[in-house]
């Protein structure tokens, strides 16, 4: 049998979420989480931003961009 050796931030979120007693909370904890990582994400993108790294030009590049592999 594998042993699983978790973080200390994955340990910290299981504990969290044990004492997770209703939907609601479950809800509210998500949306908790979501905005947390949303913030995150929206303060790297304006490092980039700050860099040069992302401008204008590229997001323009990018504009209906389809990525997705295609299945027939």
């Amino acid at each position: 049998m594998t042993r699983v050796a978790f973080t200390p931030a994955q340990m910290h979120v299981l504990n969290m979420a044990s004492r997770i007693k209703t939907e609601e909370t479950l809800q509210r904890f998500k949306d908790q989480m979501a905005a947390f990582y949303a913030k995150l994400i929206d303060e790297e993108m304006d490092e980039l931003w700050e860099s040069g790294e992302w401008n204008e030009q590229k997001l323009a590049e990018l504009r209906g961009s389809h990525f997705r592999t295609a299945y027939k």
